[in-house]
């Protein structure tokens, strides 16, 4: 079997995974209420669908491949607690939207899948997945993403990110919620490939993304929540590039990342907002593939590739950088400037 044709085989596996977690995901979405009326809990709903995605995707991984190494955000220690009962039968009620046969403990075995240490440095050959990325987004019914992303040698080589809320249409705001949503794929010199969120094995178009006229300003997004992004040094940044706030695009997730490949922003800057914070691989590993394999550069700060092969933090970066190949030297350059990524920083 050759390279590609590996390749092309986890794909289709992994792409359905997705295209079924993101169907499980929307459904828990539009009853958000009624989750919340029988848990008693605000954020019962985004907690029953990272459970239930999770669930769905090692299923299917494991249908597609057999027993897999996964490096996930979740694990089921929460729902053997007989208090959260409501939440466990949310949660299988969601998944059986997929995976009718699907009892408790094969829920629970399956999110218990995702509990894999990652510590045993480069060699090592595993998926990671969040589930959901992008809670407040998902909560306020705004955007949020399914990220997987298969890891070799530490570094992302296939990746499917799933956004049920985000239009292919690049006129339709970020907080109007698109029926059909859009999913992107690709594998390391596949180039990036979209579909929409509703189609499971539809072939998807290969997109190429187009330059932006030299007189237009960059355009930047960002991350909704000052939690996740130090805004006050972007705002810094984008003034350098000789841009504005009005050419500043706010949304959750790593659908930014995907907002950048498409063509629809230049640039996503991620600028720490404490010292000693550490990035989660499965925040970055899919959208980052995705990015580049649109042709642009993702770096930290400092501009070191990210390195997904030290655990479950990017402990050897610090923010991250995902522009077109002119626009990130330009960042860099900015940032070096301004002196916003100090030595040891």
């Amino acid at each position: 079997m050759s390279h590609q044709v590996d390749y092309d085989h986890r794909l289709t596996g992994a792409r359905r995974a997705v295209f079924e977690a993101c169907l499980v995901c929307r459904h828990v979405q539009a009853d958000l209420e009624s989750v919340r009326a029988i848990t008693k809990d605000d954020r019962s709903p985004v907690t029953v669908a990272d459970y239930a995605s999770q669930a769905v995707v090692v299923h299917r991984l494991r249908e597609a491949f057999g027993e897999i190494r996964m490096v996930g955000e979740e694990d089921a220690a929460a729902l053997k607690d007989g208090t959260n009962a409501a939440v466990l039968g949310k949660v299988l009620e969601a998944v059986h939207l997929v995976w009718p046969q699907a009892s408790e403990a094969d829920v629970i075995d399956a999110i218990d899948a995702g509990g894999a240490a990652n510590d045993e440095g480069h060699g090592e050959i595993f998926w990671t997945l969040d589930p959901i990325d992008g809670t407040k987004g998902f909560l306020r019914g705004g955007q949020y993403a399914v990220s997987l992303a298969w890891i070799e040698a530490g570094e992302p080589t296939l990746a499917v990110l799933g956004c049920p809320n985000l239009s292919a249409d690049f006129q339709r705001p970020f907080d109007d919620p698109d029926p059909h949503g859009c999913i992107y794929y690709a594998y390391k010199g596949s180039g990036l490939w979209e579909t929409s969120a509703d189609e499971a094995d539809k072939d998807g178009i290969h997109l190429t993304r187009l330059p932006r006229a030299e007189d237009e300003p960059a355009r930047v997004c960002e991350s909704v929540e000052s939690g996740h992004t130090k805004h006050s040094d972007t705002a810094m940044i984008i003034e350098r590039l000789g841009s504005s706030s009005e050419h500043s695009l706010r949304l959750d997730s790593q659908a930014k990342y995907a907002v950048v490949a498409r063509g629809q922003a230049d640039a996503y800057l991620r600028m720490p907002t404490k010292k000693g914070y550490v990035e989660r691989i499965w925040d970055h590993a899919a959208g980052s593939l995705i990015a580049t394999e649109a042709g642009c550069a993702v770096t930290d700060i400092h501009n070191q590739l990210l390195d997904f092969g030290h655990g479950r933090g990017l402990d050897r970066n610090k923010g991250v950088i995902c522009a077109t190949m002119s626009d990130h030297a330009r960042v860099i350059s900015a940032i070096e400037e301004l002196g916003l990524a100090p030595a040891g920083a």
